[in-house]
């Protein structure tokens, strides 16, 4: 589908990434521009691309020292971006590398106690990166922090499920609330703590999913979406209550979705585009209101595509880039400006 020609009230076209690329990561660096790495496109990419929201323009940069998909990234407080594993041609990674945007360089610091693919990053209130689980050629439980004062790993307590392609989400409290992945344990849910470096098992979700998503509503709680579960793509969601460790189920989406993106928007709803569902790749978009509980649907993108990225930009807008639709990697980028009605 041609974006140019299809594009909805609400969507716009946005320039092509030079490299089409999907399983990639998309950074929000602190001068506001998106950084686009590594990723996958019939071979596993080293490239990396800058989007400027204020020219709209997309640019090369350095490229990393691995190429890799499946990896994660998190931006640090120095405004250094971190990426962290994944995987090459088979070949699971445990090396690690910074972003400096002042350059455009790519530098190596050490590499993690474990090879991970299929890991979630999480930035602690206190500036330390936790990873935890993964699959590597195994489902694993162990965690480590990184701590870039000293750009050292260090090992932490093991989770009580071994987990990979889970979500992780950092509460109010500093803890951070894992639930669902593939493993031993897909409807469990634990939380770590950064001051004892304990996981401690909370209630569990009502159904088993992987590759859902989870969001951090501005009133605390945790809404998890989509996902499979074995068998079934799912289109149920449901919340997480930090303050009784409680799961209660809320509307259906309108579409089964795996693979999809997730993003709270300024206004507080949260905005899912994309994925896979029974039938099809999906190009559809649905907004959850946490006032009413409800989904509600928007304005499909141009583009059909899951294994895609959404970054929230600081002007509010959501720029959707890449992506796989029909086994091909995509190079178009679209963004999203929320509606008054939204």
């Amino acid at each position: 589908m041609n974006a140019c020609k299809f594009l909805r009230l609400g969507w716009s076209y946005t320039g092509n990434i030079k490299d089409a690329r999907y399983d990639h990561t998309a950074s929000v660096l602190t001068n506001g521009k998106v950084l686009v790495a590594g990723g996958f496109d019939g071979r596993t990419t080293n490239t990396t691309e800058l989007y400027d929201p204020s020219t709209g323009i997309w640019t090369t940069t350095g490229s990393l020292n691995d190429a890799r998909n499946g990896h994660t990234a998190a931006v640090l407080r120095d405004g250094k971006v971190l990426v962290i594993g994944g995987h090459d041609y088979g070949y699971y990674l445990n090396t690690a590398e910074l972003y400096d945007p002042s350059t455009g360089l790519w530098t190596a610091t050490a590499n993690m106690t474990h090879s991970r693919n299929g890991h979630v990053s999480s930035i602690l209130s206190d500036g330390r990166v936790l990873v935890a689980g993964e699959y590597d050629n195994e489902y694993l439980n162990n965690a480590e922090l990184y701590d870039p004062t000293t750009a050292t790993w260090a090992a932490t307590g093991n989770m009580n499920y071994a987990r990979a392609y889970y979500t992780a989400s950092l509460l109010a409290d500093g803890k951070v609330l894992v639930c669902g992945g593939y493993g031993n344990g897909t409807n469990t849910a634990e939380f770590f703590d950064p001051s004892t470096g304990i996981w401690t098992t909370t209630g569990n979700m009502s159904i088993k999913r992987e590759s859902h998503t989870a969001s951090v509503l501005k009133n605390g709680t945790v809404l998890v979406i989509g996902g499979y579960d074995g068998v079934n793509i799912l289109n149920t969601t449901e919340l997480y209550d930090p303050s009784t460790g409680i799961w209660t189920t809320t509307s259906n989406m309108n579409h089964e979705r795996y693979y999809h993106t997730e993003s709270v928007l300024t206004n507080g709803k949260v905005l899912i585009t994309g994925g896979r569902d029974p039938r099809d790749d999906q190009n559809s978009a649905e907004l959850y209101d946490p006032s009413t509980g409800l989904w509600t649907i928007t304005d499909d993108m141009g583009t059909e595509r899951y294994y895609h990225t959404a970054s929230v930009l600081t002007t509010g807008m959501v720029l959707i880039i890449g992506g796989e639709h029909f086994g091909n990697a995509i190079a178009s980028t679209e963004l999203y400006k929320p509606s008054q009605t939204d």
